[in-house]
């Protein structure tokens, strides 16, 4: 997805569908395909993040002095944050090409939304590059910083980009100096660009991103969503046995008992520390553990059967006691 080609591929392709009552029964290899896709969770990151990137996108749609507002979406791994990012980009995506159809015959599709993954190691000039391949824009090793920089404006600004999402924002180190230099970069497109930016990285708040000089701007000009682990409780919500059930109702099981998953919810947030990402792998997983061996049921002895990616496994194991 980090060439128009690719994203133009996942924002138009038709997303997954749960079961319907009035459908005809799925095949096997239907069903293990549609828990392999599976649908996306709308968390309240997602909801979140949805509302803000909207809302700035209205507000900086006829800025132009200054750099427009941008969201910075943060949070430790597993917690759904490139999930949230790419919900969001497929809406927007969808939206734009909604109310703005390609004439007929016209070569030119318009570039809503742009997706850019920050290079480990990144440079000022490797950072941009990513930029020029997302469009396809030619770049040589010849070609300065300087001269990349101004075929990515012109080429982002021709294609109408409106919005630029930039992942793993936390490969940045504004403290040594290529790292400052990349930043200073973003800084410099957020000005030439007339688009919002949201950059998705693991928690961001506790790396040089917002520290010095380069930090208070880039603080100073992003909101913060925090894709953080859900609690087990917030207030008179269950916030986790709500997403437990959003998927279970989602499931294509033969045999499976609705209101299984949302009673192991305590089990289910003990084993995943609240973590988005490790819930869904982990249910996923024992659905399609379930379609294999013929039970067509998840239980929570089929649920400790699965091995999870090894961050939740250990949160989830009991602290030893002195």
């Amino acid at each position: 997805m980090t060439t128009w080609q690719g994203w133009h591929r996942f924002a138009t392709t038709d997303a997954v569908t749960p079961p319907q009552p009035d459908e005809a029964p799925r095949s096997t290899e239907e069903r293990l395909a549609y828990h392999s896709a599976f649908v996306t969770i709308r968390t309240p990151a997602i909801s979140q993040l949805a509302t803000q990137t909207r809302t700035l996108m209205i507000l900086g749609r006829h800025q132009q002095a200054t750099a427009r507002p941008s969201l910075i979406v943060t949070g430790p791994a597993a917690a759904g944050k490139t999930t949230a990012l790419l919900h969001v980009g497929r809406a927007c995506h969808l939206a734009h090409t909604r109310k703005n159809p390609t004439p007929p015959g016209s070569a030119h599709t318009a570039v809503p939304v742009a997706y850019v993954l920050v290079p480990p190691g990144a440079t000022a000039k490797t950072l941009i590059t990513e930029f020029a391949r997302y469009l396809g824009i030619p770049t040589t090793t010849r070609m300065t910083q300087t001269q990349i920089t101004d075929a990515v404006c012109h080429t982002y600004t021709q294609a109408g980009v409106q919005l630029v999402l930039i992942d793993e924002i936390h490969r940045l180190n504004p403290r040594t100096t290529t790292g400052a230099q990349a930043a200073d970069l973003l800084k410099d497109l957020t000005e030439r660009l007339a688009a919002t930016f949201v950059y998705a990285g693991i928690n961001v708040t506790d790396t040089p991103l917002f520290t010095g000089t380069r930090g208070a701007q880039l603080a100073g000009r992003a909101t913060l969503i925090n894709c953080g682990p859900l609690p087990a409780r917030h207030g008179s919500r269950e916030p986790f046995r709500d997403v437990i059930t959003d998927i279970e109702t989602n499931l294509d099981l033969q045999q499976h008992k609705p209101g299984t998953l949302p009673r192991h919810a305590p089990y289910l947030h003990q084993r995943t520390a609240g973590r988005i990402g490790s819930l869904t792998r982990l249910i996923r997983q024992a659905a399609i553990t379930a379609i294999c061996d013929g039970t067509e049921r998840i239980t929570k002895q089929s649920l400790e059967a699965i091995r999870l990616d090894h961050l939740a496994e250990q949160h989830s194991r009991p602290t030893p006691k002195r």
